[in-house]
């Protein structure tokens, strides 16, 4: 039966737990900081457990409740210890943000088997590792839940020339997403994509390989974005906060693009 919900509480997360990977920096803190700000409880995971423990304190500061702890999503033992933390922690699991994602530019004729491994065990394998981990104890709950799965407009769309492993990984989490949607959904537990566009965060940052003039790249891309300038960070945990919240009650399999419109190019 359909209830009205007043505006403040379609966005209110308190009493909610929810964990984030690759949340130690650019898109996975500003997707904490949003959770927190709305009163979810939040663990960051991450690689990085320097970092991850830096935005750890700066929210705690804040007085938002907030953890860290390190976790390669690529093994399934970090995966279920990272779970059983945010259980511990905080008395339960309602919201998982499948963030962390590595993006090494390697061209084809470069890339070896390893390379190729390496990005989908973590961009494809952790999405998976960390739905079924979560999963599992939102089913034993028996409250439903909100699994967010961060993907890229390269999900959608071909990037770029030495991202041929990242793109693959990336479709692949879009088709993961919507299968796990079917399967889920009869246990309450709604589960979508973010497509990010062009983000302006730390890693956009990193030097260019051999041979990339990243100058050039970034040129040809920004004339592309009918907006003319890359996103930011909080811009996609706008998005994450939506579709961690009631405002996204009837949506499971989608995903939305973030983008500043550059697909329609």
């Amino acid at each position: 039966m359909y209830e009205e919900i007043a505006n403040e509480k379609l966005l209110d997360l308190s009493g909610k737990t929810a964990i984030v990977t690759g949340g130690a920096m650019g898109i996975g803190l500003s997707i904490v900081k949003r959770l927190a700000w709305a009163g979810a409880n939040v663990l960051i995971a991450d690689m990085d457990e320097e970092a991850a423990k830096k935005g750890e304190a700066e929210l705690s500061g804040q007085g938002l409740k907030v953890g860290s702890i390190k976790t390669d999503v690529s093994s399934a033992t970090d995966v279920d210890n990272m779970v059983e933390t945010a259980v511990k922690k905080f008395g339960g699991l309602d919201i998982i943000v499948n963030n962390a994602g590595i993006y090494p530019q390697i061209s084809l004729e470069r890339m070896t088997a390893s390379d190729f491994d390496k990005v989908i065990a973590v961009n494809l394998k952790g999405v998976f590792l960390c739905t079924e981990a979560a999963s599992k104890k939102m089913v034993d709950q028996g409250r439903g839940g909100k699994i967010i799965n961060v993907t890229s407009v390269d999900a959608i769309h071909p990037s770029m020339v030495g991202l041929a492993h990242y793109d693959a990984s990336k479709h692949g989490v879009w088709g993961f997403t919507k299968n796990a949607a079917l399967e889920l959904a009869e246990h309450q537990i709604w589960v979508n994509a973010i497509a990010p566009g062009g983000i302006a965060t730390p890693g956009t940052n990193k030097p260019a390989p051999a041979g990339v003039d990243m100058e050039k790249i970034m040129a040809a891309f920004m004339q592309k974005i009918p907006m003319h300038r890359m996103g930011n960070p909080d811009e996609i945990g706008k998005a994450a906060l939506f579709l961690a919240s009631d405002l996204s009650s009837y949506m499971t399999g989608a995903q939305i693009v973030v983008d500043g419109g550059v697909l329609l190019s």
